[in-house]
This record gives structure tokens, sequence and C-alpha cells, in this order.
């Protein structure tokens, strides 16, 4: 007896000195372990630099909390779990979950309130076994840090896509999602941005939302071409101070001047953002009283530039059967107007498919969900020894039409078939360009003398997009902006805004932020209707399997230690 009282105590004593060493030695080195297949809970380098930078406190309210289908409950662990990644490496980032709807007597008021500030409530049906019920959801967060703010969506938008194929999407979002609202709560302005103006390009309350959103990481101003006329060499080289130049659906020829003052900032690694129409066309035009408008091709004076880049915008128009609906007038009833959505095949839904070609796979498009193209061209890439990445494509069912042409309405109701559309397919609408580029002006007389001219120069990079409105937001009643992408007539929600933010943050070099976002996550989700047709063989493996099992030894250990004691 002793001795096993010895032994016992000289155990205690042991344990209470390993957990005090382990205490000690956990107080200077910290480790997680990720043991998921897919490492999903394993934070990029990036993302832990923005996590460790965060010297006060930061608060998170995440309104993923009430009620609502298993999937966004699976959203909801995803989200907690990562913010509990963040918390872990980090004390000062402080998160909680809040149910906005909990007070029912103020869920109108804040319902509005959520509208006003962009935060979109979804409205989801709960099915319960035949029984289906509507609930909002608001799959929306919010950072706080000292007086800088940022909102966070949770829920990817994808048109056609089951709420599962959301969630999973959403999931390889949250990451890139939450380390972007760091970096815009924590990080200083540094890179400028230059919006070129002087040819027509898009009014700024057009672009509104774009220009927002592109001002929470970099500065932005206005920079227009028509000081060139007076002293061109100024305005290259005032020009050379921004880190980019976006230039947004101009409309009127550039001079020869003003592509010299553009090719000398390209060629000196200049950073550009096309947006270009090449056929004069767009849906207001259409909404008169004939519904026709003609679509005639657009003189830029940019063509020769271009084509010593390495590409080339055609003056077609691309018709294309995966597109996105318009909503027109079919007639009255009573005393309201009936409306119906029809699709536009002149509006491409623009989806990146890894299995169609390479280029999805590029960090600005991966996980991307679809983009709304309007009259939009296709594009020619050149061998010319510039690395060119085809990041947009249309459909297999696309294919261009020429122009001069007459554009109506009327082609809603047109019957087409796959022989249509043989021999196309799949055309170019977007691409990205890297590497030393060669001055246009090379073995040519320059338009104006620049002592500081180069025929080649540093690396650089340009992204190049065949339609200048996917950058245009809608205006509401008020004509205030909307949010770029939502669609105020059938109420879709495109990718235009996320496409074009990370077209932005690839060129700036920001590629540690953006690269988060190819991380893959594999996320198996139930199949409800397997559950449903074996409701009962699941609810016995799930419920009463273990219960079965806690009897069974509970009935084994007390029949074991009756016989032990009874001897």
């Amino acid at each position: 007896m002793k001795t096993g009282k010895k032994n016992s105590i000289k155990q205690l004593i042991i344990t209470v000195i390993v957990l005090l060493l382990l205490n000690f030695v956990g107080n200077y080195y910290f480790e997680r372990f990720d043991l998921t297949h897919d490492k999903r809970y394993t934070l990029s380098p990036t993302t832990l630099s923005l996590v460790d930078s965060v010297e006060e406190p930061l608060y998170i309210d995440v309104f993923l909390e009430g009620e609502f289908p298993g999937e966004f409950k699976r959203l909801q662990d995803e989200t907690r779990q990562l913010l509990q990644e963040f918390e872990a490496y980090n004390p000062n980032i402080i998160f909680q979950f809040v149910n906005p709807l909990e007070d029912e007597e103020s869920n109108q008021q804040i319902i509005e309130e959520f509208y006003q500030n962009g935060l979109t409530p979804v409205s989801v049906t709960v099915d319960d076994k035949g029984k289906q019920t509507q609930e909002m959801v608001f799959p929306w967060a919010i950072a706080s840090y000292g007086d800088k703010g940022a909102k966070i969506q949770l829920l990817k938008n994808q048109m056609g896509a089951t709420t599962a194929e959301k969630v999973i999407s959403s999931v390889q979002h949250l990451e890139y999602a939450f380390a972007d609202a760091l970096n815009k709560v924590t990080k200083a302005k540094e890179k400028k941005i230059a919006i070129v103006k002087g040819n027509g390009e898009m009014h700024d309350l057009l672009m509104a939302d774009f220009l927002q959103q592109v001002r929470e990481n970099y500065y932005i101003a206005p920079f227009t071409l028509d000081s060139v006329a007076d002293n061109p060499e100024k305005t290259l080289t005032d020009l050379k101070e921004y880190d980019l130049a976006v230039i947004a659906k101009p409309t009127e020829r550039f001079t020869e001047e003003e592509k010299e003052v553009l090719d000398q900032y390209i060629v000196n690694g200049g950073k550009t953002l096309w947006m270009v129409d090449a056929v004069q066309i767009d849906m207001d035009s259409l909404y008169n009283e004939t519904g026709t408008t003609l679509a005639f091709p657009r003189d830029l004076n940019l063509a020769d530039m271009f084509f010593k880049y390495g590409f080339r915008i055609n003056a077609d128009i691309i018709k294309d059967e995966q597109a996105t609906p318009i909503q027109l007038a079919t007639g009255s009833e009573g005393s309201g107007t009936q409306y119906q959505q029809y699709l536009w095949r002149y509006s491409p839904f623009v989806y990146p498919d890894p299995t169609v070609y390479q280029g999805a796979n590029h960090p600005i498009v991966k996980n991307l969900g679809g983009i709304k193209f309007e009259f939009t061209n296709p594009i020619d890439t050149i061998q010319n020894g510039i690395n060119k990445k085809v990041l947009l494509t249309t459909s297999k069912y696309s294919k261009p039409i020429g122009t001069p042409i007459e554009v109506e309405l009327g082609m809603v109701a047109e019957q087409t078939t796959p022989q249509d559309y043989e021999g196309f397919g799949f055309i170019p609408v977007a691409v990205l360009l890297e590497g030393k580029f060669t001055s246009m002006y090379e073995n040519r007389i320059l338009p104006f003398k620049n002592k500081t001219y180069k025929t080649t120069g540093n690396e650089g990079k340009m992204i190049v997009i065949a339609d200048g409105d996917i950058v245009k937001n809608q205006l509401d009643k008020n004509y205030q902006p909307l949010e770029l992408g939502y669609d105020k007539w059938t109420k879709n929600r495109y990718d235009n805004k996320e496409f074009l933010i990370n077209c932005v943050n690839y060129l700036l070099d920001d590629n540690g932020l953006i690269n988060i976002r190819s991380k893959d996550v594999d996320l198996p989700l139930l199949d409800k209707q397997k559950v449903y047709d074996n409701y009962t063989t699941a609810q016995f493996i799930t419920v009463g399997l273990p219960l079965l099992i806690v009897l069974i030894f509970g009935i084994l250990f007390t029949y074991l230690r009756k016989r032990k004691y009874t001897k």
C-alpha cells in the first residue's frame, strides 16, 4: 500500500512538472497544426503579415447569426474558424457574431439601414422535409480599426448557381475577403492611379462605385490629356508620377501627340488598364420608338499602337447564347405595365472556366463568378515577344457579328441552333500583357521632340478589356450610383467590380493579396435529396447508433465490473 501511494505521488509530481514545463515553453513558442487535407486553415504569408500588423484593437462584427439553412451554417462555421485563426495569431483582433434581426420590433428599420449601407440581405428558402419557409440572411461582416471601416461580403453572387455552390465558392473566397479588409483599414495608401480624361471617356458618376472602391486602397486623380497640345513633355513628366493609368471607354480620337505620351509612359514601365469599345453602340440608343439602332466602327486612332504592343480589337460585336437577361415591357394589364425578362445575346455572361482555357486559373479571375459584358468586341493577339494571357473568353456558342449592322430589340425572339455557332466560340474579350514594350514610334518620326524618348524600357503590364461598359454602374431614381455589377431591372448581381479590382491590384503589384484567390478549398456538402430518401437510415446512424453503442458499452462494463468484484 505504501509503495503504491509513493508511486502515485511520484506520478502526480511528474505530471505537474511536465504541465508547468509545457506552459512555460508555450509562452515563448506558438504553433498551430492544420490537419485538413486541403490546408484550408493554413494562412498565407500575406494574410499573416496583415494580421501581425494590427497594433490596436480591430473589431469584426459578423452578421451570420440566426436561423438559416445548413449551407449557411457551414459558411458560418468556416467564417468563425478562420477568425479564430486570426485571433490566435493576434489577440488584438476581436470578433463577434451578431443576429441583426434579433429584436423583432426594429427589424424593418435595421433592414433599411443595411440597404442604405450597401449590405444587401439575401432571402433564402429553408426546406425541411418538404416544408418551405423564407428566411432573410445577412452574409456580411464589418471591420473597424480606429476611424477606418470596411465592408466584407461573405457570400459570393453567382447567377444560376445553387446555394451550396455559392457557399463553396464563398468559403474559397473567405481568406481573401478578410485579408483585403485588413489591408484597407491597417495600411496607408502608397500608389497613385490616373483616371485619364480628354477623349470623351466615361463620366465619373457612371463609374463612381469603381472609383470609390479603388480610392480605399490607392490615391486616385483625374488626368487630362488636353495639356498635350500646349506642353506634351510636361504632360508626360506628370503622367510618369502615377503608377497606373486607367482609360475607361474613350469615344474621341487620340492625337499622335497624345499617343506618344501614353506610349512613352508604357515603355517606361507605366501600367495601363484599357476598357475600350471598338464599335459605337450602347443599350440606351436602343430604347426608342423603333427599338433599333445602328452599330458601326468607332475610330479611336489606336489600332497601330495596339498592334505594336501585340493585340488587335476587332470592330465586331459578339453574339453569345450564354448571355445576361434584359427586362422589356410586354403590354399592360389593368393600370400597370407588364415586364418580362429575355435573353439578350449581345450582352455575354462571361464565366472564367478553367476546364475551357488555361487563363481562367490566373489569380485575377480564379474563383470569380460571372461577369456581364455589353456589346463586347473580339481581341486577337499577335506574336511579338510580349507574354500574353487570355483572362476571359465568351462561351462555346458565340460568334462575332460584323459592323455596320442594325441592332434591334426584337432579336430577343430569334430562334437559334448550335449549328449557327460552328467554327466560332471561346472568343477572347480580356487579355493580360506583360514584358518590355517596344515604342510604336520605333523607326518613325516623333509627333513631338522628346529628349527622354526610349524605344524599349522597363518591364511593364497592361490589361485590355474589349468593353467600355464593364465599369459602368447604374443609377437609382435619385441619380445616385448603385453598386457596380448590380442590375436594378433584373435584380441580378455580377462580378464586374471584383474582376476590375483584381485587375488594379495585379497591375500595381499587390500580388501577395491577389494570390490568396488561388487557394482551393474542398468543401463536401450533404446531398439533401439523398438524405430525404434515406431519412430513417440517416437518423439511426447519426442518433440511434451512437446511443446503442453507449448502451452496449455500459451493459458490458457493468457486467465485467460485477463479475470482477463478486469473486
